[in-house]
C-alpha cells in the first residue's frame, strides 16, 4: 500500500506539471492556444503561425513538455501491459521520457539538417510546425487518458490498444495534411519520399519500440 501511495504521489505532481506546462501556454499566448485546440480537421492555425515559428518556440516548448510527460507515462503503463509488470520507479519513468525525448530531438534535428543540405529549409520547416503541432495535440490528448488509467480505469490491453488507435488516428490527420499541402512535390519525388518515410518515419519507432523491449 505504501508504495501505491508513492507512485500516485509522483503521478500527482507529473500531472501537476503537464497542467502547468499548459496553463502557462495558454496565460502567454491565449489567442493562438484557442485555435491550437481547433488544429485537427482546421488548417487555419497552421496557416496562420507557420509563418512566425522561430527555431525555439515557447509555446511549443511549453506544450512539448506536457507531450513528453504525457508519452512517458503512457509508455510506461503500455510496458506493463506487454511486455512485464514493474514495481513504480521515477527512474524507469525518467529513463523512457529521455529516451522518447532524445530520439524526438535528434529526429528534428536531422530532418533540418537534410532542409539545410538540399536548399528545402522552407518546406522541410512547415512539414516540421504541421508534425510537432500533432504531436503536441496528441499529449494533450493523452494527459486525461493518463489520469483516467491511473486514477480511475484499470489498465489492460484493450485500453491500451483503443488508445493506440486514437493516436494513430491522430496523427493520420496530420500526416495527411501534410501530404495534401505538398502532394505535387512528394509524386514528382516519390522514390525520396518513401526513402525519407522509412528512414526518419518509421525507423526512430521501431528504435523506440526495441528501447521497451
Amino acid at each position: 500500500m505504501l508504495r501505491e501511495t508513492i507512485s500516485n504521489e509522483w503521478y500527482t505532481i507529473l500531472f501537476v506539471l503537464s497542467l502547468l506546462s499548459i496553463t502557462l501556454a495558454k496565460y502567454f499566448y491565449s489567442s493562438r492556444f484557442a485555435e491550437f485546440l481547433t488544429v485537427i480537421g482546421n488548417s487555419k492555425y497552421l496557416k496562420i503561425y507557420v509563418k512566425e515559428q522561430k527555431f525555439v518556440d515557447l509555446f511549443d516548448a511549453l506544450l512539448f513538455m506536457n507531450q513528453l510527460i504525457a508519452f512517458s507515462i503512457f509508455g510506461f503503463i503500455a510496458y506493463n501491459q506487454f511486455f512485464e509488470p514493474l514495481d513504480f520507479d521515477i527512474l524507469h519513468l525518467l529513463k523512457i521520457g529521455v529516451g522518447i525525448g532524445s530520439i524526438l530531438l535528434i529526429k528534428v534535428l536531422l530532418e533540418r539538417l537534410i532542409g539545410s543540405l538540399f536548399d528545402i529549409d522552407i518546406i522541410i520547416d512547415q512539414y516540421l510546425f504541421q508534425k510537432i503541432n500533432y504531436k503536441n495535440y496528441t499529449g494533450l490528448v493523452l494527459l486525461p487518458i493518463n489520469m483516467l488509467l491511473i486514477f480511475s480505469i484499470e489498465p489492460s490491453k484493450n485500453w491500451i490498444y483503443a488508445i493506440l488507435i486514437l493516436l494513430i488516428i491522430i496523427n493520420l490527420i496530420g500526416f495527411t495534411t501534410s501530404f495534401k499541402s505538398y502532394q505535387k512535390l512528394i509524386l514528382n519525388n516519390f522514390f525520396y519520399f518513401i526513402l525519407y518515410l522509412c528512414a526518419l518515419e518509421i525507423a526512430p519507432y521501431i528504435i523506440l519500440y526495441k528501447l521497451f523491449s
